[in-house]
């Protein structure tokens, strides 16, 4: 009996260290390149190393990471600063501990021949937005640039776009939104060229907000042991991030082989992972404190309908940054 009692004893010692060593990171779409930093960790052993156990839940249109996050389905989520603060201001206490992707890919790709030269000419379009907290960034684009989102001749309509491209494809809005590594790729590899497209950057428009970020809830970091289990994780991530930045070809083909849908090609996965990888060039993993604020000015530009009401606090820590890039 003695023995018995130790056994399970132990069995139960470590079932709870291997749960201290999981990790359920919620991704914000499908499994694409995208993440590739997380597949080439998962792949390549990084996390393995860190004595941790990652399990990578793959997004989707129907998947709201907040919402996992608060359901306690994930440890920690990828997610857009503007929705992450925008939950946080609604009571949810996201806190951003790291932040892979440095620069914007959200764009608008209008054609050409619907007329849109410059910003100016989107008074009276149909544009295409996202929603599901993808919209953040737009509206208040829209409000810098004075524009109604109520439709008429005077501001625009908002065509709440499915994710994929098929309202520019058949004409029912003017521009519609895209990621650089994307959907832009969608919409050339449906047959319409460059030089038919006008594409507007949100980072050339000065309305760029973070993008790709690692939240986690602000009471976990008060356990020293989540803590450094974030620690670890930050850093490994940031080893894969590097890792595809290198190799992107290689990155492209795990992000394929992690694919259980078998709905990736090797072409897009390729192209994706090029133009992500411009994307995390010139990060570490920390947070810049510029770049936080001006995603922050920008979402409280939002003149009368703001994304966020204040300033936000408390809504990142360098604290694992600063010991995972020691």
């Amino acid at each position: 009996m003695k023995k018995l009692l130790i056994g399970t004893a132990l069995a139960l010692l470590a079932q709870a260290a291997q749960a201290d060593d999981s990790v359920k990171l919620q991704l914000k779409w499908v499994t694409q390149a995208q993440f590739a930093g997380y597949y080439v960790a998962q792949e390549k052993g990084y996390y393995k190393e860190e004595g941790l156990d990652v399990t990578i839940l793959p997004g989707g249109p129907d998947i709201a990471p907040e919402q996992v996050i608060a359901g306690g389905g994930a440890d920690v989520i990828v997610d857009w600063m503007p929705a992450a603060l925008a939950a946080r201001e609604k009571g949810l206490p996201l806190v951003n501990i790291a932040q892979p992707f440095k620069h914007s890919g959200l764009m608008l790709t209008c054609l050409k021949e619907s007329g849109v030269a410059s910003p100016a000419d989107f008074k009276g379009k149909t544009l295409g937005v996202w929603f599901f907290g993808n919209e953040y960034p737009f509206l208040s684009w829209m409000s810098k640039l004075g524009l109604s989102t109520a439709g008429g001749a005077d501001g625009v309509t908002v065509l709440k776009q499915g994710f994929n491209v098929d309202p520019l494809l058949q004409k029912q809005a003017a521009c519609i939104s895209t990621m650089t590594y994307n959907e832009y790729g969608q919409v050339l590899e449906a047959g319409i060229k460059p030089e038919d497209l006008v594409t507007f950057k949100y980072e050339d428009e000065g309305v760029a907000t973070l993008e790709d970020g690692l939240y986690v809830l602000e009471d976990n970091l008060k356990d020293p042991a989540f803590e450094e289990k974030m620690v670890k994780f930050v850093r490994a991530s940031m080893k894969g991030w590097k890792d595809a930045e290198a190799n992107p070809d290689a990155a492209a083909a795990i992000v394929l082989e992690a694919d259980e849908t078998g709905a990736q090609t090797e072409a897009h996965q390729k192209f994706m992972m090029g133009e992500v990888a411009k994307l995390t060039a010139g990060s570490n993993g920390a947070l810049d404190e510029a770049d936080y604020k001006r995603t922050v000015a920008t979402l409280l530009g939002g003149g009368s309908d703001p994304v966020i009401t204040k300033e936000p606090e408390g809504a990142f820590t360098m604290a694992i940054t600063d010991k995972a890039l020691k």
